[in-house]
């Protein structure tokens, strides 16, 4: 049994509210669908589908794949869905082998979550609030929870060390800019990559950029100007500013800039694969994959946290290391810092502030101690 890695979705993903499947109820009517019906129906699948990411998706057929296979080494059938056997399942992971570690709490919760999506799907729903499911999973939060594994923050001076170690060709300043955009916008990796150059130009973009200058300002707020990113993310579309740094070799806007300009980028996906061949630019998008793998590498690369061992290393930074770096670096209010991070409550983003000033609320003395 393979351990999940962080890669898979969020507890935000795991509701089990939206069924993916749009294959409604009864048939209102007999005869065949009229070409506008068949055409709208595709369509709502279309968006049914999308109502969860593409991460997401794979994650939870995965699941399945994995409960299926558990079924038929038990010689059962996956119809109908019964809570007891499921009860059984969840035993049966939290159960270590040779190579085969046991799921963390939260992982077993994710692939519960994959197994309902999967029923829904079929038009048998599974009750986990039964008995045998809700209380061998209370048993095993009791008995195995753990507080949430956090990757390492990388701070400013270690991105730029990071940074340091890429190539000054298109590629290395590619990645350059992917990294500063990353870090000043404490984005996600999946929003990195989903970016366009502009609103509407691709149908699976997840926001775009928009470069302004200083003489586009008002003088009643006259400023460098810099990059303003409109992301559709797990909470919703909000804006994000990343102003322009003090040295053009360090500044994510100037890097931006410089990465569109040679790359000559102008249109569709503002971060692209490069070919190995002939350095030509795809115009395809970058995966999110590249972000989690160029922090690893360059993080390594850079001997950021060198007193743990490689192996180590490579599992205490991914993707989410600039986003946690941003919110332990930023020395303002905790409203900006939840806003900018597109957070719905401030309690998850202390969950990214690594270094901040705790016990500066100290209840004792106030209680009188």
């Amino acid at each position: 049994m393979a351990q999940t890695t962080e890669t898979g979705p969020t507890e935000d993903e795991m509701a089990d509210s939206d069924d993916d499947d749009f294959s409604g109820g009864a048939p209102l009517m007999e005869r065949p669908p009229s070409p506008h019906l068949a055409a709208l129906g595709e369509k709502a699948r279309d968006y049914a589908r999308s109502a969860r990411s593409e991460n997401t998706r794979r994650a939870y057929e995965a699941d399945w794949r994995h409960f299926a296979a558990w079924l038929r080494r038990q010689g059962l059938d996956p119809l109908p869905p019964d809570p007891q056997t499921v009860g059984l399942y969840l035993a049966a992971c939290m159960q270590e082998s040779p190579g085969r570690p046991a799921l963390s709490v939260s992982s077993l919760e994710r692939r519960l979550s994959g197994i309902c999506w999967r029923y829904r799907q079929l038009g048998a729903p599974l009750d986990t609030s039964d008995r045998h499911i809700s209380t061998v999973l209370a048993g095993i939060r009791r008995a195995h929870a753990r507080p949430p594994a956090q990757k390492e923050a990388i701070f400013a001076d270690e991105l730029l060390a990071m940074m340091a170690t890429l190539e000054m060709d298109l590629r290395g300043i590619r990645d350059r800019a992917i990294l500063a955009i990353g870090f000043a916008g404490g984005l996600r990796r999946s929003e990195i990559v989903g970016l366009d150059c502009g609103p509407d130009q691709t149908e699976d973009g997840a926001g775009w950029v928009e470069i302004i200058s200083g003489a586009d300002i008002s003088s009643a707020s006259k400023n460098d100007g810099g990059a303003l990113l409109q992301i559709s993310g797990k909470t919703g579309w909000r804006e994000v500013e990343i102003g322009r740094g003090s040295r053009p070799e360090t500044c994510p806007v100037a890097l931006l800039e410089t990465w569109m300009r040679l790359g000559r980028i102008s249109h569709g996906p503002l971060f692209r694969p490069i070919a190995r061949k002939n350095g030509g630019v795809s115009p395809e998008r970058l995966t999110d994959k590249h972000v989690a793998r160029l922090v690893q590498k360059t993080a390594l690369a850079a001997g950021i946290r060198g007193d743990l061992t490689e192996g180590e290393r490579r599992l205490a930074f991914s993707g989410h290391s600039l986003r946690a770096g941003l919110a332990s670096s930023a020395q303002i209010e905790e409203a900006h810092v939840q806003k900018h991070l597109g957070h719905a409550s401030a309690e998850m983003t202390r969950r990214y502030q690594r270094k901040r000033d705790r016990f500066k609320v100290n209840l004792t003395k106030a209680a009188g101690l």
